[in-house]
């Protein structure tokens, strides 16, 4: 429940941030008002769109049972476990070793795993990896993050927008008519920042409540974490390219190091993620599937 708590706490803080950009920018109630127009669009938006945005950005394909025998399978089996209707499967034409779920509830989802972390897992690990992907789904952890990117999108994009008025002759327009200058600037510089660092912290947040339904879901904690290791052991090999915005949505950080720590960081330190699954295997009771 804590983590829920503060994962709402900080939708609401980057929604927030949004209205107050439009009311520093723009001014006064008009500003207040194209600020939870923008917020109230911008979520409606991911409620209905999240998973074709998603798919889109990282070019997944879906696949049946007779292309992907093997993957559909496993999450028509994990999916019957869990109690969830079967997600659609889909496959990353990528050698980068990733995977990611995502929609809005489980009626409405979709699993996508990479080329690469089909060639390099075996069974269990993958196993480990697609009930993780699952538990996205029954904590609707997928719209959560799709919420975010939109939301943290819609701030850089206005941000970028003034800096565009700033230098292609905005600043000429009467002051009165405009919006506070100190916002203004403040939005260039400030917004986009603390847009990411929301957006990562919300997606810090429920990493380790996937780990632990996975590890629930499998009765196999330490094949998640060996396969946690092994792909950031290939993460730092061939990192995923992608937008920066739906990094959060992958099981594991697309890119090696976190040279600017934990604060910019979308995934907890996988040290940290492989050591709770180990004390959970301990209090686990033993079940085979």
């Amino acid at each position: 429940m804590t983590n829920q708590l503060k994962t709402v706490a900080l939708l609401a803080a980057l929604s927030g941030l949004l209205i107050a950009i439009s009311y520093w920018v723009i001014g006064g109630t008009g500003g207040l008002i194209v600020g939870i127009g923008l917020a109230a669009v911008t979520n409606l938006f991911s409620w209905y769109q999240s998973d074709k945005i998603a798919l889109s950005v990282y070019r997944a394909q879906p696949v049946s049972e007779s292309q992907a025998p093997g993957l559909y399978r496993m999450v028509q089996r994990l999916s019957q476990r869990a109690n969830i209707p079967m997600p659609g499967v889909y496959i990353v034409p990528s050698q980068t070793a990733n995977a990611f779920a995502t929609g809005r509830d489980p009626e409405h989802a979709a699993v996508a795993v990479t080329e690469g972390i089909l060639n390099i897992l075996p069974e269990d690990e993958l196993e480990g990896v697609i009930a993780h992907e699952l538990t996205h789904i029954i904590n609707r952890d997928t719209l959560t993050q799709a919420v975010a990117a939109t939301v943290a999108g819609a701030i850089s994009f206005l941000a970028q927008m003034v800096s565009y008025s700033l230098w292609f002759g905005g600043g000429s327009r009467n002051d009165n008519r405009g919006g506070n200058p100190l916002g203004i600037l403040l939005t260039v510089i400030l917004a986009p920042l603390a847009a990411t660092i929301i957006q990562l912290a919300i997606s810090r947040t429920r990493e380790f409540s996937a780990d632990a339904g996975s590890a629930r879901l499998t009765g196999n904690p330490r094949a998640l974490a060996q396969a946690l290791q092994r792909l950031e052991a290939t993460a730092k090999q061939l990192p995923l390219n992608t937008n920066p915005a739906f990094e959060p949505l992958l099981i594991i950080n697309p890119i090696s190091g976190q040279f600017l720590g934990n604060l910019f960081s979308s995934h907890p330190a996988t040290e940290a993620r492989v050591a709770a699954l180990l004390k959970l295997e301990q209090q686990l009771p033993t079940t085979a599937y």
